[in-house]
Order: C-alpha cells, then structure tokens, then sequence
C-alpha cells in the first residue's frame, strides 16, 4: 500500500509575511488529516519562515527547484546542502523550469543524483504539451522524460522518490485531464518504465502524482484511481480550504 501525498507548489506567489499568514490559517487543519504525506512548496524566500512555522508539525517543506553542485559560481542559484539545510523535498523539472529556464532531461537528471546525496526527497515532474498531446505524442514523451530523468539512482533511494505528471495542457488552465486519462499515464506508461528501471517490487512503492489543475472538485476522481497515488497542486494550494479538501481527498 502507498502513503498517498500532496504537495502544495506556490510558485511566485506569497512574500514572507503572506506565507506566515497562509500557514498560519492553514497548517492547524492539515495536522487534523492523517493517512496523508502533506507537504507545501513556498518561494525560496520564504523558506527560512516556512521551515520554523512548521517544526514538530506533520507538514513537510519543499523547495521549487535546486542546481546540482554543491557549490560555485553559479549566481542565483541554490546548492542541495542549503536546500537540505531548511527543506526535506524538493521539486525537480517542474513543466514552468523546462519551458522558460531550459530546464531538460539531462539537467533534472543531475540534479536528482544530487537529492540523493543531499538526502532530499524528490519530486520528479514530467508531462507533455499542447502541441504534443495533439500529436499524440504523450507517450513517447512521458516515458522518455521518465527514463532519462531518473536514470543513475541507487534502488534503495528509487522508493524515496515521487513522480509527478503534470500535461502542460492542464496547468493553469482550469482544463484537467480526465481521471481515465491520468490513470492511463500513470498506470501504461509512468509504472512500466519505473519497472524497467528499478523492478517491480520498487516500482509499486513510487508514488506517482497527478498535478494538472487539481481542485477540490475534481481530487476525489483522480484519487480514486488505482495508480495515482496523490497531487501536487498549484493555485488551489494558495487557499486554506480547497487545500484542506484536497488532503482530506487523498486520505480517504
């Protein structure tokens, strides 16, 4: 049986101040829900914040995105260790990294080698766009991304890491995919290839989410499904109640 998990991904959104009033109205009620791994991403600003509001509590911090070495001149960037340092996640090739930062396989593969020796749980993103969704693509491109992305990790560290689909189409657009439709991702293509990498034992460990304009309308069918195993969300996640809801929807 997998532990479902939800991660909330804030993106640029909440100064230090706003993320001490969201967490504060927030994190009471996530600690009522149990059966659940709850974790909230804040900007990079707003770690330090996040990371004291939410010590001895049950809500785990993540950071958006970190760069592979563990330091140098790379101006603008976070190393693992100072990651590790406030965090216990961190998100890796999120769809917005990919398209505006050039973010590619390759580099999300360096930076998950670096999350296992920093002892970061990742969550690997991967997904497919418009263009390629209408092509009919979405296959060869999720599973590629998923092979190439998470290739070179020990086995032991395999089952820490979460996996993330995310169809580009569906992010920020109110347009989700279907239930049927994420299932078939995550149960036809995600699973075989975490299969073929680290064997079935492990494979069935990996908690593969679905993160395309969950709400708290929609979470209950998505969850429902036998091979997604949680969300990571966006805009909803900047709202203690639909937040909430969506928890308690994976818990169940």
């Amino acid at each position: 049986m997998r532990t479902s998990f939800v991660a909330g991904n804030w993106k640029m959104n909440k100064t230090i101040a706003e993320t001490q009033e969201l967490l504060s109205a927030m994190v009471g009620k996530l600690e009522e829900i149990s059966g659940v791994e709850k974790v909230v991403c804040p900007p990079f600003i707003a770690l330090s914040k996040a990371a004291e509001m939410l010590k001895g509590t049950s809500v785990g911090l993540g950071a958006q995105n970190m760069h592979w070495e563990e330091k140098g001149a790379f101006t603008g960037e976070s190393a693992p260790g100072m990651v590790k340092e406030l965090c216990g996640y961190v998100i890796l090739g999120h769809s917005e990294r990919r398209a505006y930062f050039g973010e590619t396989d390759e580099t999300v593969n360096k930076k998950l080698i670096a999350a296992e020796k920093a002892g970061l749980t990742p969550i690997v993103c991967v997904g497919e766009t418009l263009a390629q969704y209408e092509a009919g693509e979405t296959s060869q491109v999720v599973t590629s991304q998923t092979r190439l992305g998470l290739q070179g990790v020990s086995s032991e560290f395999a089952s820490r890491i979460v996996v993330a689909y995310e169809p580009v189409w569906a992010i920020g657009t109110g347009k989700a995919s279907s239930a049927e439709n994420a299932q078939a991702v995550h149960g036809e293509m995600i699973r075989p290839v975490l299969t073929e990498l680290f064997g079935a034992e492990i494979a069935q460990t990996i908690r593969i989410l679905y993160g395309g304009s969950v709400t708290s309308a929609n979470a209950a069918e998505f969850f429902s499904q036998v091979d997604i195993d949680g969300a990571l969300v966006g805009g909803a996640s900047l709202k203690v109640d639909d937040f909430t809801a969506i928890v308690k929807a994976a818990a169940k």
